[in-house]
């Protein structure tokens, strides 16, 4: 019990310089609040996580910077819209796409046809990495371990490689 008060009172006595970095990250007051009161609560819940030979300050700014950083993509991804009601087969390539030649079309249909030919297990974490999400964001949407993305994504390219290898030498 004595620890967790020291730990609590040492996370209060940080507050301003939690507050400067937080306003930093943000340039805003509300929103420097806000990522303030989460740090703190995500600091306080993970207090059995803290080694004490760490460097308490920068472990605390660096859970602030942290949650910044995944608000920040899910902001993000939330405002990104994919309109799926688009008819691919009757697009104005010339106009609409900036692909001016029937030539780059069917390359980037050789490609696509490629990534769609790739098996379910490879495919799907490629696309997503594709998609801009993160190897942890993938595991964490999949439920699957970081370290077996990597090799999902990994195998994805070298299959793509050899099955696209006349195509990239042409």
């Amino acid at each position: 019990m004595k620890n967790s008060l020291q730990f609590q009172q040492k996370l209060l006595s940080m507050q301003d310089n939690m507050m400067n970095f937080a306003l930093l990250l943000t340039a805003n007051k509300d929103d420097a609040q806000d990522l303030l009161q989460e740090t703190t609560l995500k600091v306080l819940d993970n207090q059995d996580k803290f080694v004490d030979n760490v460097n308490f300050k920068g472990w605390v700014l660096t859970v602030m910077r942290n949650i910044f950083v995944n608000n920040y993509y899910k902001v993000l991804r939330a405002q990104t819209v994919i309109d799926y009601t688009v008819d691919l087969y009757n697009l104005d390539m010339e106009h609409d796409s900036g692909i001016s030649s029937p030539d780059i079309f069917n390359q980037i249909q050789e490609i696509t046809n490629a990534i769609n030919n790739l098996d379910e297990e490879l495919k799907i974490p490629f696309s997503m990495y594709l998609s801009g999400y993160k190897y942890n964001e993938i595991a964490e949407k999949l439920d699957v371990p970081m370290g077996t993305i990597k090799s999902r994504i990994f195998f994805a390219r070298q299959g793509l490689r050899k099955e696209l290898e006349d195509f990239l030498y042409h």
